[in-house]
């Protein structure tokens, strides 16, 4: 009689301490919550939060496998060939999407940035970044330089580029450098001239060279920061949802096949376009929810994205409408 095959065995004890472990820190869920959530009793989640610190699962980042969701994980890659996805457990409420896809994001990039051979780091703009600094392990890397890679808004904001690389620079005690540019010249002919400037060209080839970087994708609404803060004074949503936009990536505004509009925003990009991150080892994208999942698909079709990390629902999503 033939051995059946050995195939690897999940520990779902395990999964379900991490699952435990995520709903209670990273969402912030009460053990009533939690337990209700999970269909277990509280009794049963609290023993659970002990275990979970006693295995070592909980500590800054989540020491385990089980804190994302593994058959998700290895759909994405197969279908979008990533080289790596992160999918993060559905939070209880869909507001609060942004906050655990930012959770899993920080825990990543604890990773990332970690690695000796990761000496620049480029950082794009928007909550979902914002919140990865808040859950990125400290450390110590004074060779490493965290740089901007997109132009900044021209109102003061937390979520803006030149705030988001100066925290994630001090919190692993790494250099940092700026983009000093606004994302959008006047016009094709004003970006021309400050792209052909010395200093321009410089920043622009040191962006390319980056081993790795983070971005994420707006839609095509007044949730995005760029559609709410940083569209140009004489372009409305309305032009562009009317050319086909879906979202944005990096500024460049692109269809439901991760290719640029036809509109002269694109032509007044000041920064790298999305061809120029085919020469980036590990190109990050992180967005969840679903007013993203246009713009996510459009971009991981583009084939230019190495590591995708979302929440379950929108891999759910993705997954099924592919």
């Amino acid at each position: 009689m033939p051995r059946p095959p050995k195939l690897p065995q999940i520990d779902t004890e395990e999964r379900f301490l991490a699952q435990v472990a995520w709903a209670y820190y990273v969402e912030g869920l009460t053990q009533e919550k939690v337990a209700e959530k999970l269909g277990a009793t509280r009794l049963r989640v609290n023993k659970a939060l002990s275990d979970a610190h006693k295995r070592g699962l909980v500590r800054i980042t989540f020491n385990t496998a089980f804190a994302a969701c593994a058959e998700l994980e290895a759909a994405l890659r197969a279908r979008f060939s990533l080289k790596q996805a992160y999918v993060a457990p559905a939070p209880m409420e869909a507001r609060d999407v942004q906050m655990v896809v930012g959770a899993a994001l920080g825990n990543l990039l604890s990773e990332v940035l970690a690695d000796p051979k990761v000496r620049l780091f480029g950082m794009s703009w928007g909550n979902t970044l914002n919140i990865a600094t808040r859950f990125v392990a400290a450390m110590e890397r004074p060779d490493l330089e965290v740089i901007s890679v997109m132009g900044g808004l021209t109102t003061g904001s937390d979520l803006n580029s030149f705030e988001i690389t100066t925290r994630l620079a001090d919190l692993v005690g790494a250099q940092h450098s700026y983009f000093t540019a606004p994302l959008y010249a006047g016009s094709r002919e004003s970006r021309d001239t400050i792209m052909a400037l010395d200093v321009f060209r410089s920043v622009v080839e040191k962006l390319k060279s980056v081993d790795a970087l983070a971005m994420a994708a707006g839609d095509i609404s007044t949730r995005s920061l760029l559609m709410r803060d940083g569209l140009p004074s004489d372009i409305s949503m309305e032009e562009l949802v009317a050319a086909g936009a879906v979202g944005d990536v990096l500024g460049t505004v692109i269809d439901a096949e991760g290719q640029a509009i036809d509109h002269p925003i694109n032509e007044r990009v000041i920064g790298i376009g999305l061809d120029d991150l085919r020469g980036v080892p590990n190109v990050i994208l992180a967005a969840g929810g679903a007013n993203k999942l246009a713009v996510n698909r459009a971009v991981l079709r583009r084939g230019v994205v190495d590591t995708f990390v979302t929440d379950e629902a929108t891999a759910r999503a993705l997954l099924e409408r592919a």
